[in-house]
This record gives structure tokens, sequence and C-alpha cells, in this order.
């Protein structure tokens, strides 16, 4: 045989014997569970997790399963970071606060007293640093986390009696979280933490005076304003309290990288998503409380600077002793100052004269 037949052959059967060799494996099927904070009735917040497990099933054609498990149903809703840690679950949705015991600056990737609004927190995560000092934290608890959701500046809360000073939150008994309760609690107040679905009862019962949640759309829902009329701006303990999924760190290095592209994707989707819808649901909501009997009255100058007071305090002593907290609330506070300038020269300035314009009518 000719040198070139033999080529053209040797070729035909090179590439027929490809067309016999075995098909790549298939994209493996994975299912998961994700553990929720909050109850379906509060369909924006829970929404978020849905969101996220609707969008990877779609980018990855159904293959890659995330089941979503409302507050309760596997694990107590405080229990979410114990279930990923432990890998009971293989991710979750919550609010980093919740587990103030464990480490303080866990509250740090929520939101602080006086601290940066959502689209700063937004800023300062992706392009100011925030995300890397977050990530060395969470990796203690062998947790991986994504923004997962933000509700924007939240109300100051429902009180069954008027606030008209300082003396007012003398033994007052408010459920509240975080860095929020250790404030109240130096005030004079008597803070609790209750899980979203004990908030009313114990409003209503008298076993509490006063309760923040969220913001006015997951208020309406819980029926606030039927127990508690005055309604208090502005929520100075969450200028932007922001969402997160945990992925335990063993289970996320097991997924195809195809697999982790559309889990961050769909995180990103839902994180944006949730803020938009709240930014749209709350002036109407806001409007209806008032047409239900709900008082909107804004904190006694006295009261927000104690407040503000007693955060500077609080965090001193607790960077004193708490390096972790230290080193992420020093960058957090360094990429603030520098924000609030810029804010309030264009975005906060442009709004006041709206505002004022707009009372003129």
């Amino acid at each position: 045989m000719r040198r070139r037949d033999f080529l053209r052959s040797a070729g035909i059967g090179a590439a027929a014997a490809g067309l016999a060799l075995p098909a790549r494996a298939e994209t493996p099927t994975i299912k998961w569970r994700l553990a929720s904070s909050f109850p379906k009735s509060l369909d924006t917040i829970y929404g978020g997790a849905e969101t996220l497990t609707r969008r990877v099933s779609e980018l990855t054609e159904g293959r890659f399963e995330i089941r979503v498990f409302a507050g309760g149903e596997l694990v107590p809703p405080f229990g979410v970071l114990d279930a990923v840690q432990q890998a009971t679950v293989e991710c979750g949705h919550t609010v980093s606060y919740y587990y103030f015991g464990k480490n303080r600056a866990l509250a740090l990737e929520t939101t602080i007293p006086f601290g940066l609004n959502a689209r700063q927190l937004n800023a300062w995560t992706w392009y100011g640093g925030g995300m890397e000092l977050l990530r060395a934290l969470f990796a203690e608890y062998n947790i991986l986390n994504f923004p997962g959701g933000s509700t924007g500046a939240q109300m100051g809360g429902w009180y069954r009696k008027e606030i008209r000073s300082l003396k007012d939150i003398e033994g007052l008994k408010i459920r509240i979280p975080g860095f929020g309760a250790e404030i109240f609690s130096r005030m004079g107040a008597l803070p609790q933490t209750l899980p979203g679905a004990e908030v009313y009862p114990a409003l209503e019962r008298g076993a509490i005076d006063a309760a923040e949640w969220t913001v006015p759309s997951d208020d309406e829902k819980l029926g606030f304003y039927k127990v508690a009329k005055y309604y208090y701006y502005p929520g100075w303990w969450e200028p932007g309290a922001q969402l997160v999924f945990y992925v335990n760190k063993d289970q996320w290095a097991a997924l195809p990288p195809a697999y982790q592209a559309a889990f961050q994707t769909a995180a990103a989707e839902a994180h944006m998503m949730m803020l938009a819808a709240y930014d749209a649901k709350n002036p109407p909501a806001m409007q209806r409380l008032v047409q239900n009997g709900a008082v909107i009255k804004r904190f006694p100058d006295d009261v927000l600077l104690k407040a503000y007071e007693t955060a500077l305090a609080v965090y001193a002593e607790e960077s004193a002793r708490n390096p972790a907290f230290k080193g992420i609330y020093d960058s957090l506070r360094t990429f603030q100052e520098t924000s609030d300038a810029w804010w309030g020269v264009a975005e906060s300035s442009m709004t006041n004269f709206l505002l004022a314009m707009r009372r003129k009518k």
C-alpha cells in the first residue's frame, strides 16, 4: 500500500475508533438540603432560598437539586450554623447575628448598629476587602458564606407604649438580637431573643413590651400593629441587614466546578432580588399599616444619641478583647467613613431635597 493511501486509511480508522470510544461520564445528579431560619409565611425573606434553589436547578438542567426546609422543620431557626458546620444539612439560609453568642464578630456579616447601609455593605463585601475577612472567620466553622439577600434599612420596631425620652427605655422588655440587644441592655432595657413565630404571641400577652422584626412588608404579615401600635424609626441597630447562605466546606469541595458556579450565580441573583423586592413592597405596606392604625414615630434625640455613644463604647471594648472582631470592624469602619462622606454629598442630599419639595405640595 502506498504511504499516502495508508495514512488516509489510518485517519479514517482513527476517526472511526474515536466514534466508538465511550461517551464522557454524565454530570452527576446531586441532591442537597437547605435549612432556613425563617417561616414560609414571610415569603420575601424565606423566598431568597427558593430563588437560589430554583435557579440552581435551572442552571444545571435539574441535576443539582436543593430542597428548602423552613425554620423548625429540620433544625431550630437558630440552629442553622451548627447544622451546616456539622453537615447535618449541606447548606443553610440565615442571618449571622443569630450566632452572636459564638463570636460577636459574626454579627459584622449581617449588620451592626450605626453601621453600613445595604449598598455600602455590598461595596465593602465585594470591593472593600470584606469578603476575604469574613471567609477567614467562617472557615473556623467549616463554612463557606455567600451573601443571600438584604432587607435594606429596617424600622425601629413596635411598642405598646410611646417612647418619649431615654427614661422610657428603662425596664423595657424588647425582642432584639445581637449588638442591638447589648446596647438596649446598657440603656436600661431587658432584651430578649425570640424566633419570628413567637414574637406576636409574646407581644399580645404582654410578655414583652416591644419587638423589632424587619421592615413594613414583613411586619404587616406578622400583624404586630394589632397589639403594639407605635412603630418607631430609624432602626439604628439594622441600617442594612444582610442575609447569608452557609455551605459546608467539605460538601462544597465535592461539587463539580460547574455546580459551584451555578450556586454562586444563583446566590448573587437571590441577594439582588430580595432587596429589590423589599424596596418595592415596603412603601405600600407602610401606607396600609398607617391606615390600619399604626402610629409612626421617630425615636427621641436623647435615645438616638445615647444609643450611638453606647455602640461606640461596645465596639471599643469588643475590639480590645476579640482580635477577629477588631480586624473586621476596623476594615468596615474605615470603609464607612469614606463611604458616608460620598453618600451625604450625592445620595442623601438628593433624597432630602425631593422629600422637602413633596412636602410643599
